[in-house]
């Protein structure tokens, strides 16, 4: 199962992807392909690290969402990699339909609450401000709706009362970067070539 990674940021979540393929744990997924929506996103550098291609393209003119010539060479890249697997680890803009329907349940997103609770940005302040007992993280498969899409599976993080916001983030991403390589073994297991 060929997967590419998109994402904006450090990377945090793509390298325990690429640290689950170099240690078998991945199951019959392979990550082909990283690219990134900032030329200084720290996610770039897993490519020399882990030996996957990483590049970055230019989401000009918007700053939250993927539209036009930007959204079509997007969809142009990425369909040039074959992915039966499209991974948003981190990749912080919108996704419109023309990008969906090019790779129409094949899109999964990683968000870092137990959706349907504390959707878009900040879910990890946005629960710990809110003062819930159990937050965590979700994986799903991505539609229109943001972070509404179909829940793949979840893994739950209890707030103690010691925590901090910097405490609970960091176990947050604990179990986002425990989930989402074992979301996409699992799927990589059930996957049947020309999906």
């Amino acid at each position: 199962m060929r997967v590419v990674i998109l994402g904006s940021g450090r990377g945090s979540n793509a390298e325990a992807i690429l640290k689950a393929q170099k240690e078998n744990r991945l199951g019959r997924a392979e990550v082909v392909q990283i690219f990134a929506d900032r030329p200084d996103a720290g996610l770039l550098e897993l490519g020399a690290r882990f030996g996957v291609p990483a590049h970055f393209l230019d989401p000009a003119p918007y700053k939250s969402k993927l539209d036009g010539a930007a959204e079509q060479a997007y969809i142009a890249a990425i369909t040039a990699c074959r992915p039966d697997l499209v991974v948003l680890a981190g990749f912080m803009r919108v996704l419109k339909m023309p990008f969906i329907a090019a790779f129409e349940r094949r899109i999964i997103n990683l968000h870092p609450s137990l959706l349907p609770s504390f959707p878009g940005l900040d879910g990890i302040g946005q629960a710990f401000r809110r003062g819930v007992k159990v937050t965590g993280c979700t994986v799903h498969y991505v539609t229109l709706e943001v972070d509404g899409g179909p829940i793949i599976d979840q893994a739950a993080v209890r707030i103690e009362e010691t925590d901090t916001l910097e405490s609970l983030t960091a176990k947050v991403h604990a179990a986002e970067h425990h989930l989402l390589p074992t979301v996409i073994a699992r799927l990589s297991e059930r996957w049947t070539p020309g999906e």
